[in-house]
């Protein structure tokens, strides 16, 4: 296990917000405790249980995987825990919205992956540097269950060029990946641990392998943007505001949920993921259950 890199009152320090820019990410940090870390698997793997044979208006999977902090408490507290935004803010500044969460996992023992992709590719967001997702571990993540691999300075490039494959085994939207070959030399393992995180760049080319252990490789993952932000192909967008003041006004706030599945909750959910399935499926040639 790497130790978690050490900041300076809870805040990232200037040579390690400069590490960021230079390289595109930045791990393994603090984010919550171990045993929050733990509390808050405990609370989704109970959601599992609960609700998987619920009279859900889609499958448990897609809320889990989409915007999860609109109808599930315990992904918007992962998401605006304090220590996790005084990191934020030394990328971001003082002013940040959440503008999706999703719970990615990885069941043990499975083939799996997700392909060497773009996080803004198909976002509709433009190729910004006002976005950073903080990838927070619930269970470990190691090269053995399938952790993330970025390829340093990656963002640095545009958009690049991406294929759609709907592979069954891929874990995006669209099975994308990206049309460059990227030697094993060129990745970077980013092993994390329970209560540790992750940050990258929209733009940073990652992907990741199976999970070949026998436990299931969990992750909060949150991205997080400043409000000058703004939706450049669909409608105005959605965010939750997590700290500061949203000046601008290019998206609607999303409530913070007390319960889980709320009736207001799914219908705000459907809501949104009708507009988001304009942008993040134009042009595709294929389906998923996602963005059906």
């Amino acid at each position: 296990m790497l130790d978690t890199v050490s900041l300076e009152n809870g805040r990232l320090s200037d040579a390690q917000v400069a590490q960021y820019w230079q390289d595109g990410f930045l791990f393994p940090l603090p984010a919550i405790s171990v045993q929050a870390a733990l509390a808050a698997r405990a609370e989704l793997e109970l959601l599992e249980s609960s609700w998987r044979s619920a009279d859900l208006p889609n499958p448990l999977n897609t809320y889990k995987r989409i915007n999860s902090h609109v109808v599930m408490p315990v992904a918007a507290r992962v998401a605006l825990d304090r220590g996790v935004l005084d990191v934020i803010e030394g990328i971001l500044g003082p002013d940040i919205l959440i503008y999706s969460t999703e719970f990615f996992i990885k069941e043990p023992n499975t083939r799996q992956i997700v392909s060497m992709h773009q996080d803004l590719t198909y976002w509709g967001l433009g190729a910004i540097d006002g976005l950073v997702t903080a990838w927070i571990a619930l269970s470990p993540a190691t090269p053995a269950s399938g952790c993330m691999n970025f390829v340093a300075a990656s963002h640095k490039n545009a958009i690049l060029g991406h294929e759609d494959t709907f592979d069954p085994d891929n874990l995006l939207s669209r099975g994308q990946e990206v049309k460059v070959d990227v030697p094993d030399e060129d990745k970077t393992a980013i092993e994390i641990h329970p209560g540790q995180m992750s940050l990258h760049h929209g733009l940073t080319i990652h992907g990741s392998g199976p999970n070949t252990t026998d436990d299931r490789r969990i992750a909060c993952v949150v991205r997080y943007i400043r409000p000058d932000m703004a939706q450049q192909v669909g409608e105005k967008g959605y965010a939750m505001l997590a700290r500061g003041t949203d000046h601008f006004g290019h998206f609607e706030h999303v409530p913070v949920p007390e319960h889980p599945f709320t009736p207001d909750a799914l219908a705000l959910y459907d809501k949104i993921r009708r507009m988001q399935a304009q942008i993040m499926m134009k042009g595709a040639k294929g389906e998923t259950e996602m963005y059906t």
